[in-house]
């Protein structure tokens, strides 16, 4: 069962109670016919199935590894575009913020501020998300254990806000390559709070000498899998109807057309899990 407040943020959507909720869209915010043409597949599929639905986007990308990537359209626009999202399918939206005087701002136009991973521990971050009475979604840092996040929930909670997420997206492995340790997701569900599988950033392959982020996207239906099996509340997936020419993240995101059928078999594993478990 979701905790009130995701029940409250649905309340919009006709969902099945027992389902897992999904975080999709596409890295960043490119312009205005992507965002509503992926919100839309989204939405349709998501309405369809039964599944709770969070339309994602950057709208800027701050963690680029070369200096040369795209960073986004101007946090105004980006903001806007994503607001734009929520009040054209009646969504609730989320984005990443990277700076302590980024929460207020972001704030008044989505319902979810997203923590990146490498700021996980940042203290005046986590405090300033939690300011705003938003949800607050914390990913684990790729150097961290699932246990550890306890002082990233503690932090959010000690300042007045309970609406609290984790997600986990995989730990260094060597230089340029990640690995899920599945362990993290019970481990993080200890702390009474949603639990989020990132299933296209875990996948990822950093620091790769041309400067742009390698990818291994055939896994993410495995990682999916493995993430509902052990009992994750979320799963995130970017997705993008041409991962060849997405401006940001193209070698781990899932293509748009291959989503619905994707889904569709999580779901069924889903309800396998939750009938097992009852």
């Amino acid at each position: 069962m979701l905790p009130a407040y995701l029940q409250e943020l649905f309340n919009k959507q006709q969902y099945n109670p027992h389902s897992f909720f999904l975080i999709a869209g596409p890295c960043v915010v490119e312009s205005e016919e992507l965002v509503m043409e992926i919100a839309d597949k989204v939405y349709g599929t998501c309405k369809q199935l039964g599944i709770p639905y969070v339309f994602k986007a950057s709208y800027r990308k701050a963690n680029r590894t070369s200096a040369n990537s795209f960073t986004g359209i101007g946090d105004d626009n980006g903001l806007s575009l994503i607001k734009k999202v929520g009040e054209t399918y009646q969504l609730p939206t989320t984005s990443d913020i990277h700076a302590h005087e980024e929460a207020a701002m972001a704030a008044p136009f989505i319902d979810i501020l997203q923590i990146p991973a490498f700021l996980c521990r940042q203290t005046d971050l986590l405090l300033a998300a939690a300011d705003t009475q938003k949800i607050v979604n914390v990913k684990k840092g790729q150097f961290l254990s699932g246990a550890s996040m306890k002082f990233a929930v503690d932090k959010i909670k000690q300042a007045g806000n309970e609406k609290v997420m984790l997600t986990e997206r995989g730990n260094t492995f060597g230089y340029q390559d990640l690995v899920v340790d599945y362990r993290n997701i019970p481990i993080m569900l200890e702390q009474q709070v949603p639990v989020i599988m990132d299933c296209t950033h875990s996948l990822q392959q950093p620091n790769q000498t041309s400067g742009v982020t390698g990818g291994n996207p055939g896994m993410i239906s495995t990682i999916a899998k493995a993430a509902i099996a052990t009992g994750s509340t979320g799963l995130f997936i970017e997705t993008h109807p041409n991962p060849a020419v997405a401006k940001s993240d193209g070698a781990n995101m899932l293509p748009l057309h291959l989503l619905p059928a994707l889904l569709e078999k999580l779901v069924h594993l889903r309800e396998a899990v939750v009938k097992h478990s009852l």
